[in-house]
């Protein structure tokens, strides 16, 4: 791997990330300092963690920091769900992005499992 911006996950978690601040921009102005800044700070950490993971020096460093980055997703969609209930968002548009999550989720377990498997063949 040459650096997190070659990584496909990394990448569609930047686009994600681009959606939700879209998406929030359209919150009710006294959710900015509530529920806005929190599904974006979740959102921006996914990408952050791949990125500062992959910029370590060990493989079990990287593994943690992925493990967070499955740790936002999880509070994304969580903070997506909720924002449908308020009616913040529409279902069509919680459903999209919950597809994109479960997409990143997927690769980033892939990610662990490959990077797992890579660890113990190296010992």
């Amino acid at each position: 791997m040459k650096s997190h911006k070659d990584l496909k996950v990394w990448q569609n978690s930047i686009e994600l990330v681009s959606e939700v601040y879209a998406i929030t921009k359209n919150f009710p102005k006294d959710e900015l300092f509530g529920l806005v800044s929190q599904i974006r700070r979740a959102a921006i950490s996914i990408p952050s963690n791949i990125a500062e993971g992959s910029a370590r020096n060990h493989k079990n460093e990287f593994i943690q920091f992925l493990y967070i980055s499955l740790g936002s997703c999880s509070e994304l969609e969580t903070q997506l769900i909720i924002s449908m209930n308020l009616g913040f968002i529409k279902e069509h548009t919680l459903n999209e992005l919950l597809e994109k999550i479960k997409s990143i989720r997927n690769m980033l377990i892939g990610l662990i499992k490959s990077v797992k498997s890579n660890n113990k063949t190296s010992h």
